[in-house]
């Protein structure tokens, strides 16, 4: 991935890592991501994203529909009492 870089953490006395500020942004890594942690050898630990961003792709996907696809103004909806009159 392009702009990935070498990065130093720490371990804390409670165990955790912190991945760095500008990894969590460029990955847009947020609290409550899934990890598989793997140990490939002695000096290895490999880290992987289990699940994927929610919206990921989702405009992509939107501006590939075949028709024009447009978003109402907030309020725009009908009111549960104009339903059921």
């Amino acid at each position: 991935m392009q702009g990935l870089r070498t990065m130093t953490t720490m371990l804390s006395q409670e165990g955790e890592i912190v991945l760095p500020v500008p990894l969590r942004e460029q990955l847009h890594l947020v609290p409550g991501d899934d990890f598989e942690v793997a140990v490939e050898d002695e000096e290895t630990i490999t880290l992987r994203r289990m699940s994927t961003p929610a919206n990921r792709g989702l405009v992509d996907r939107l501006l590939a529909r075949p028709a024009p696809f447009e978003v109402p103004p907030r309020g725009s909806m009908v009111q549960r009492e104009q339903i059921k009159s």
